[in-house]
């Protein structure tokens, strides 16, 4: 599924952003500007999703899901509140996208005839170099 796709489909309303004040370097700025988004999104209240791709995205994203059934996403690389909120629900969008795709299951193939005659030609110029390299017993 596509992260457009969800941006129509999933409605403002269902999606709280909440700015802190974010930690680690930064000098003053830190100390005074909450800058720091955090997007929560309730998964199992969502109308915007089937039952199956709740199950699917609380299944996939278990670890990002806290106990009342919310996934939480946080920004806090950017210096501006506006540019943390677009980061985080890009990343939100893009996080369900990936959890409601359904990867292909790999054909396993076989090695051609022409593949597996190059390995052993390979094979035997390997051995006729290693073969060169031996001291002749005769020569002593």
């Amino acid at each position: 599924m596509e992260p457009d796709k969800l941006r129509i489909r999933i409605p403002a309303a269902e999606i709280v952003f909440t700015a802190t004040r974010s930690g680690g370097p930064g000098g003053q700025n830190v100390n005074k500007v909450s800058t720091r988004i955090e997007l929560r999104f309730n998964v199992v209240r969502s109308s915007a999703l089937s039952d199956r791709e709740k199950e699917i995205i609380l299944f996939k994203l278990k670890n990002r899901i806290n106990s009342e059934g919310e996934l939480i996403v946080i920004s806090q690389s950017e210096r501006t509140q506006l540019m943390n909120r677009k980061k985080a629900e890009e990343r939100f969008f893009k996080l369900l996208a990936e959890a409601l795709t359904i990867k292909r299951k790999r054909k396993p193939t076989k090695a051609t005839k022409a593949s597996k005659i190059k390995r052993i030609e390979k094979k035997k110029q390997r051995g006729a170099m290693k073969r060169l390299r031996k001291i002749k017993d005769e020569a002593d």
